[in-house]
């Protein structure tokens, strides 16, 4: 599964969010600033969050951005279907062939693959929320493979692995 990034830099943006203490906010500046982003690419990626109602934004001189609920209530699997662009369903008609078409639409022996490794991905995504990703890699790593064994679940296996 490849994550676009739209998908990395709204989370990216969430978690500078999940970051602030109780009643804090950020600008669209300050979050596009922190992220190496434009201002512009921020905005669309929080409007996109504030429409599936993950973030809220306050006007004022005070304004900024903040989460709408607590990063622990914020599953992955939330923000990645919010900032998918390019849904499994989707699949087959980005085909990129010589044909207006791809010639396996009707019977597809890969669609079933993809499918499925999707589906596994999603399960994942699912079980790991903002407030699990906020801290040092080494801390969100060991926290990751802790939820409900993902680590043996996910390791290749057989030799050359």
């Amino acid at each position: 599964m490849k994550i676009s990034a739209q998908e990395e830099y709204g989370l990216r943006c969430l978690l500078q969010l999940a970051r602030l203490g109780e009643g804090e906010s950020l600008t669209l500046a300050q979050i596009a600033e922190r992220e190496g982003i434009s201002v512009a690419n921020a905005g669309k990626l929080l409007w996109l969050l504030s429409k599936a109602g993950l973030v809220q934004s306050m006007r004022g001189t005070r304004g900024g951005y903040m989460l709408a609920r607590p990063a622990a209530e914020v599953r992955l699997s939330d923000v990645i279907k919010v900032l998918d662009d390019d849904t499994v369903q989707e699949h087959c008609k980005s085909y990129t062939g010589v044909l207006d078409v791809c010639v396996h639409t009707g019977d597809c022996g890969i669609r079933p693959v993809i499918v499925g490794l999707h589906e596994i991905v999603q399960k994942a995504f699912s079980q790991i929320t903002l407030a699990q990703l906020v801290g040092t890699e080494a801390n969100v790593d060991a926290t990751i493979h802790q939820i409900q064994g993902l680590q043996k679940r996910y390791e290749p296996t057989g030799a050359g692995a």
